[in-house]
Formats: C-alpha cells, sequence, structure tokens
C-alpha cells in the first residue's frame, strides 16, 4: 500500500504545532520557576526568616510552577489531566505513609523553626535530652551536652514533649535546701542565713534574697537560701552558695543533723 504523505500533513501540522507550542511554554514555565524561587527567598530573607526554611520554600515555589506547567502541556495534547492528578495523589499518599514518620519530623521542625521555644546557643531540656542546642534542621535537632557529648535528637519527639529552655532569660534563681537541728532558735538561723548571703560572690541585689522556713522534716528544721544570679553564673553561684550557707552555721556553731536510726533489741544478747 503506497503511504500518502499529504492525508497526515495537516495531523503532522497539528501537533508539530502544539510540539512547538508545548516546548515554549515549558521553557517560559522554567524561566518563570526560576523567578517564582528567587522571589520567595528575597522576600523570606528581607523578613529575616530561617535560612533553612528560606531555601525549603523556595524550592516548593519552584517546583511548584513546573508541575502546573507539566499539567498544562498534557492538556494541549488531550490527555485527560483529571486522571494524571488522581494518580499523582494515590501515589503522594502512599508515599505519605511510607514516609510518615520522616514527615512528621519535617512538619514538626518547621514548627520548631517558626515558633522558636528555643535558639542555637540555648541550654534546653527536650526530648528526653539536656544540652546546648548547635543546629536545628528539619529532620533533626543537635545538641552537645555539658559532658561534652553530641546527640542527635528527631524533631517529633521534641516538639511533640514538653520544652524547658533553661537559659531563656538572662537571671536564674539558685534554691539551696538545709536542715538544722530542733533545738536551735529559729530567729538565730535565720539571722545566721540572712547574715551569709552578702558575702556570696555573683549573688544579685535585685530581686531579692531569700531565706525560707520550709518544713519540719523528720529529723531537722527545713530551710531553703533562695538567691538570684545571672544566668551564665548559676552554677558558680550555686556552689558559693552551698559552701557559705555551711560555713555560716558552723560558725554560728548550729547542727546539720543527718538521718539516724535507733535499733532496740529485746532480750538479753546471746554469748558468743
Amino acid at each position: 500500500m503506497e503511504f500518502d504523505l499529504a492525508s497526515f500533513t495537516p495531523l503532522i501540522v497539528q501537533y508539530a504545532t502544539k510540539l512547538a507550542g508545548a516546548v515554549v511554554f515549558l521553557l517560559l514555565a522554567w524561566i518563570a520557576a526560576g523567578w517564582s524561587r528567587r522571589i520567595v527567598r528575597r522576600a523570606l530573607e528581607r523578613a529575616s526568616f530561617d535560612s533553612t526554611l528560606t531555601l525549603f520554600f523556595a524550592n516548593v515555589a519552584r517546583w511548584l510552577v513546573l508541575l502546573l506547567a507539566l499539567l498544562a502541556c498534557l492538556g494541549i495534547f488531550g490527555i485527560q489531566t483529571t486522571s494524571f492528578a488522581a494518580v499523582i495523589g494515590a501515589a503522594g499518599l502512599a508515599i505519605g505513609l511510607a514516609f510518615q514518620g520522616a514527615l512528621s519530623n519535617v512538619a514538626a521542625g518547621v514548627m520548631l523553626l517558626i515558633f522558636r521555644p528555643f535558639s542555637v546557643g540555648d541550654v534546653v531540656n527536650a526530648g528526653g535530652v539536656i544540652g546546648k542546642v548547635t543546629e536545628i534542621q528539619l529532620f533533626t535537632t543537635t545538641f552537645d551536652t555539658p559532658d561534652n557529648r553530641r546527640i542527635i535528637v528527631p524533631n517529633a519527639l521534641i516538639f511533640g514533649q514538653t520544652i524547658e529552655n533553661v537559659t531563656h532569660h538572662d537571671q536564674r534563681r539558685v534554691n539551696v535546701d538545709v536542715g538544722t537541728d530542733y533545738s536551735a532558735d529559729l530567729d538565730h538561723v535565720r539571722q545566721v542565713l540572712e547574715a551569709a548571703i552578702p558575702g556570696i560572690p555573683g549573688v544579685l541585689e535585685e530581686p531579692a534574697p531569700q531565706v525560707f522556713l520550709s518544713a519540719l522534716g523528720g529529723s531537722s528544721i527545713d530551710w531553703q537560701v533562695r538567691v538570684w544570679c545571672n544566668t551564665g553564673d548559676y552554677w558558680d553561684v550555686h556552689q558559693a552558695t552551698v559552701r557559705g550557707v555551711k560555713r555560716a552555721l558552723d560558725e554560728a556553731a548550729i547542727g546539720i543533723p543527718f538521718p539516724q536510726m535507733d535499733v532496740h533489741l529485746d532480750g538479753p544478747l546471746g554469748s558468743s
């Protein structure tokens, strides 16, 4: 059978025109995607947005434009985009179920970067870890512990639990518990403890220190010495407060009792 090129010419011209139009459209979409990426990135950078999230959202904007352009090109060639979108949706659902753990970490990372319960350099208690935050990423957060161990925690474990930001405020209160003998005069003990506070280095005058009578314990009268300090000086002041309280009570001859046990034996002791 002889091939009749003339009969296929209109069809070839039609699809060649559509193909040329699709190529031009995709090129324009590629340029527009680059523009959208730069626009989103510059806008977020001007707003002093987090750099990690800035790049993430800029790339999302670029790929969204390219995806919409691809779907539009399929429509030019008569392909039903509704069914194609359904396939994409089903595939997205399957991928989402397979990577739900990773996606939950990403969602938690976005929440941490947006709401900022802590920042890099803060000391926090989160996700079962106490340490200094060194890096916040979309999937994980990195901590350095006081004994110089690096711990990487998934963001979902952090955002789904209570977060304690230890260094959020500039000042912290140091609480030192101490017990005294029941025979010691309460007013005298208070005077001794209050007199010890001014000699403790690093203690702030405001907020004012406090000597608090907390409880009548099983073997001692329990007190709590409360002083304020700068957050960076917390452990030095804590140690100095313990030392100052102990020395003040020793100099005043006020005993610090410890738990004791009395053993009573019924009947005569057996001979060995």
